[in-house]
């Protein structure tokens, strides 16, 4: 028999798990209006120096243009004036130019520290926003869950199936979420300490050796030209832009045009039906499953060649997914739950969640095929 009590703390545990996470979100909105103040307070102070430096540039330009002027009559007239009010002359010339050349400089750099500052403040604004919704959101899931343990003892069986594929779900995200932290770690994170160490080595050589300098900013250029490359790439694997703008297909056509040239792999891609976008959770719940098939078949099959075929239907989704590659014994796979069984326990408990099927043919030696149907709401 089921452990009625053991489901009830399950549901506690997880209503107190939800509770911990709004805090977070309200330390996380806090900090950020706190964080927006001193933007704001900053962004200030940088628009009054900007208006100052303005001031003075416009105050020089006029400075300079009169000891131009008066250079200009000395140099005509130097009959009736000595070589001191020459010399005095250039001399001033020269140190109103400088002066307007640091001035001019000093105006670029604190209109760029403005932009930066204004571009930041956005996304401070962006993030409390999306905390505050975060939080009322959780704060419906919280009222939910909790009318809902007086229900649980009519619906025992269909919790307890969703609770295997929940904790399924839960293992597999904190394995994208520590893969996603390995790349970060390894990519981005290390490029920008490189970054950085590159930065300062520049402002010694502005110093020492200021010849060397362009010569640094190129190759600084360049990696952080790579590092934006490898954030893409780390947001992309996260959330494909294209999945929200132009739906599934768009997305995997997009994917294995990407996967054939990053790996090499040759993808037949199909597509049959006429194009039209899903719900959201199936779109992106369909793109994860396609995704860890083609995964599987660089990592695991040793293929060379593979088939991805989509179907879609009014009533429903179909997916093929086939390789040449050299097979496996798939009641072995789908029994091995330590090794995770090459991702498809994942994917069979994601389709479940769609309330889909998926079939698996496939032997040693002889390649696989995965074919997976969902149904769809009828639009």
């Amino acid at each position: 028999m089921f452990d009625i009590k053991s489901l009830d703390r399950i549901i506690k545990e997880t209503l107190e798990a939800i509770e911990r996470g709004k805090v977070q979100l309200y330390d996380i909105a806090e900090n950020s209006i706190w964080e927006i103040a001193r933007v704001k307070e900053e962004l200030a102070g940088v628009n009054k120096s900007v208006a100052e430096t303005i001031h003075q540039v416009d105050e020089t330009v006029i400075e300079e243009k009169k000891a131009r002027l008066k250079l200009v009559e000395v140099s005509k007239d130097f009959h009736r004036y000595t070589e001191k009010d020459i010399k005095a002359a250039y001399d001033n010339a020269y140190m109103l130019q400088v002066e307007l050349v640091k001035l001019r400089e000093r105006e670029k750099l604190l209109r760029h520290k403005r932009d930066h500052l204004e571009i930041s403040l956005r996304r401070l604004q962006n993030t409390a926003q999306k905390a505050e919704k975060l939080v009322s959101q959780m704060g419906v899931v919280f009222n939910y869950l909790g009318g809902g343990l007086k229900d649980l003892n009519l619906k025992i069986n269909e919790l307890q199936k969703t609770q295997e594929m929940a904790l399924g779900i839960i293992r597999a995200q904190e394995e994208e979420r520590k893969r996603v932290a390995r790349e970060i770690h390894d990519g981005p994170a290390q490029s920008m300490a490189n970054i950085v160490m590159r930065a300062e080595f520049c402002l010694k050589l502005l110093d020492m050796e200021p010849e060397k300098v362009r010569d640094e900013l190129i190759a600084l250029q360049h990696l952080v030209r790579s590092s934006l490359t490898d954030v893409r790439k780390i947001i992309f694997d996260l959330r494909p832009m294209v999945l929200d703008d132009l739906g599934l297909e768009p997305a995997i056509k997009r994917y294995l045009s990407n996967y054939n040239e990053q790996y090499g792999l040759q993808i037949n891609y199909l597509f049959f039906g006429r194009q039209r976008r899903l719900d959201s959770t199936v779109e992106v719940a369909l793109f994860r499953i396609i995704q860890e098939m083609v995964t599987n078949i660089r990592k695991h099959a040793r293929a060379k060649n593979a088939v991805v075929k989509i179907e879609l239907l009014r009533k429903k989704i179909n997916i093929y997914v086939k390789d040449d590659g050299i097979g496996f014994d798939p009641d072995l796979v789908m029994s091995d739950k330590d090794g995770e069984g090459y991702g498809l326990i994942g994917m069979r408990e994601r389709i479940q969640l769609l309330r889909g099927e998926m079939n698996i043919v496939s032997a040693p030696g002889q390649g696989a095929a995965i074919s997976v149907s969902v149904p769809l709401d009828s639009n």
